[in-house]
């Protein structure tokens, strides 16, 4: 289905270009009432490599830039303890107070029933959104040292112009060594308000679509970031039907011909706490297929879902398994993920002698304390 560099010959399977940040988590409180926070690190791009090394054991890779402080020392050390290699971290001099270089704060509370998640983020003129072409050296990384696969996305290239720049110097160079490239739109309106809106946000997704294998996202990002139109949103229920999205997903695969994958997760909102969930997919040889739908699932904290689920399609894509399979890997990782605070997903890869995928066990869904939750290759 995608042609893939050997392993053998890649340093990487997979490197992820964007922002890591530092997050702020008031745990069951609230940012405007808290006494004390406990960190995580993360970022959109970053959690899916993050997931790959840690719970499916792949070799991951982030390039991404901090300022050298006490605080960009603490996701330094966040990232190792993901197992991520910071090799192509690149650190910037800090000056005293930020005004050259800092790193990105995120401040969120997970919410609960009726009360709804609510992120602060503190991320303007960061290291990395300061980071411009040609500084780093993308045929070596592609070229020399060799990486199967290649993950950003809309929230990096939405940080500023140089890094919508990097990014489309990064895919493009990927691309030119027979690196994989995929690309999470993550329309996020926040980012792109201050510079031009949806009308920019179209003109550089668009753009940078150019070099993508593998597109994922929501309704929201295929509507705002690329222009598609779809059916109206179930207002109460926050949610399309399946067959929208089905529509939806033809629609990009018909403009875009080059794609090999498009992909994108369906939650419908009961509460902060209770979500419905599945997830489609597209190839042009099997078409739209859709994974298990998990209606009613308990969610702890929703940030890092869509990576999850990104994380688990990519490994299953990397290891050659059917578009079916990498989907319902992908949902059931993401599920799991919600199931645990922070960004990243705490889920356990179960792999042994032969592909984890084909080796593991069927869903068990079981919920009862000392049994062990399994799904494939997933377990808590």
């Amino acid at each position: 289905m995608i042609e893939l560099r050997p392993a053998t010959d890649c340093e990487f399977d997979i490197v992820a270009l964007g922002e890591v940040m530092l997050r702020l988590d008031p745990g069951d409180s609230r940012v405007r009432t808290a006494r004390r926070f406990e960190v995580w690190e993360g970022g959109g791009e970053y959690n899916v490599a993050r997931g790959m090394r840690k719970v499916f054991g792949l070799r991951g890779a982030v390039v991404t830039a901090l300022a050298d402080n006490e605080i960009g020392r603490l996701v330094e050390n966040l990232i190792m303890q993901g197992g991520v290699d910071t090799s192509l971290i690149r650190w910037e001099k800090y000056d005293g107070i930020g005004r050259t270089a800092r790193n990105g704060l995120n401040f969120t509370e997970r919410g609960f029933g009726v009360r709804g998640a609510v992120g602060v983020s503190d991320r303007a003129n960061t290291a990395i959104a300061n980071l411009r072409p040609g500084v780093v050296d993308w045929d070596d990384l592609f070229g020399r040292r060799g990486v199967r696969w290649l993950h950003t996305g809309g929230i990096f290239a939405a940080l500023s112009e140089n890094a919508a720049a990097v990014a489309e110097e990064a895919m493009a160079a990927a691309r030119r060594h027979g690196t994989v490239v995929s690309f999470d739109l993550n329309y996020r309106p926040s980012l792109w308000a201050g510079i031009g809106g949806t009308e920019v946000a179209r003109e550089v997704n668009t753009r940078l679509a150019r070099h993508v294998d593998v597109m994922i996202g929501n309704e929201e990002d295929f509507t705002a970031a690329l222009g598609f139109e779809v059916a109206e949103v179930d207002e109460q229920l926050r949610a399309l039907p399946i067959d929208s999205f089905a529509e939806m997903v033809n629609t990009v695969a018909g403009k875009m011909p080059w794609l090999s994958v498009v992909a994108t997760t369906l939650r419908t909102v009961h509460s902060a706490s209770d979500n419905d969930w599945q997830a489609i997919a597209w190839s042009p040889r099997t078409g739209v297929l859709s994974s298990a739908a998990r209606e009613h699932l308990a969610i702890f904290d929703r940030v890092g879902g869509g990576d999850g689920f990104a994380s688990g399609l990519i490994y299953g894509l990397l290891e050659g398994e059917g578009l079916q399979t990498c989907l319902e890997l992908g949902a059931a990782h993401g599920a799991l993920a919600m199931t645990t605070p922070g960004d990243t997903s705490m889920a356990t890869g179960q792999r042994s002698g032969r592909s984890p995928v084909a080796a593991a066990p069927a869903y068990a869904g079981s919920a009862r304390v000392g049994r062990q939750f399994t799904y494939r290759n997933l377990s808590y």
